[in-house]
């Protein structure tokens, strides 16, 4: 999830789901993509995107919640580990903390959160599980938190993801957790 300028229009709420990366580690992370200069560090925590901002009818709340819920309770808990660094040049200026285990998992249930019509967005890109380190910034400083973060290493449970909205200023706030296995 990025930050958006452009609040949602009247009617509609900005949504996004995404799990949380635990402590020490999503501090860590967001420390140092602010390091490298990324305005959207201000903005949101690290992260790996579920389903990236997506404007809904607000009215289609309590429904979008309802299948989330459902996603939720259809899948365990499971291990992530996060494992040195990537990056999407030279299609896009970002680099990232790869995922070494899970990334089926999350595949899985980012497919499902948006095999509904209200989630469904059209993206040039395929699913890629991973947690931005470094967007939007000069290429230097790409290169530079590619390389410190080089042997970054962290494991835990992911036991659930989070629902969040975004009014288009300030933080992306949660709304909802929704824990895996029900």
């Amino acid at each position: 999830m990025t930050a958006i300028g452009a609040p949602p229009a009247p009617g509609q709420l900005r949504i996004g789901v995404a799990i949380d990366i635990p402590q020490p580690w999503g501090e860590l992370l967001t420390r140092r993509r602010a390091e490298a200069g990324d305005p959207a560090a201000e903005y949101v925590p690290a992260h790996i995107t579920l389903l990236g901002p997506t404007d809904i009818v607000e009215q289609q709340l309590a429904q979008v919640e309802a299948h989330l819920a459902a996603v939720a309770a259809a899948h365990p808990p499971y291990p992530l580990h996060l494992r040195g660094t990537g990056t999407f040049r030279p299609i896009t200026d970002v680099v990232f903390v790869a995922v070494a285990a899970g990334i089926s998992e999350c595949e899985l249930i980012a497919a499902e959160i948006g095999s509904v019509d209200e989630l469904v967005r059209n993206s040039p890109f395929p699913y890629h599980p991973h947690v931005t380190v470094a967007q939007n910034v000069p290429a230097e400083a790409l290169d530079k938190v590619y390389d410190d973060l080089a042997g970054f290493e962290a494991q835990f449970d992911v036991e659930g993801f989070t629902l969040f909205s975004h009014s288009g200023e300030g933080r992306w706030q949660p709304r909802r957790d929704f824990a895996l296995g029900g």
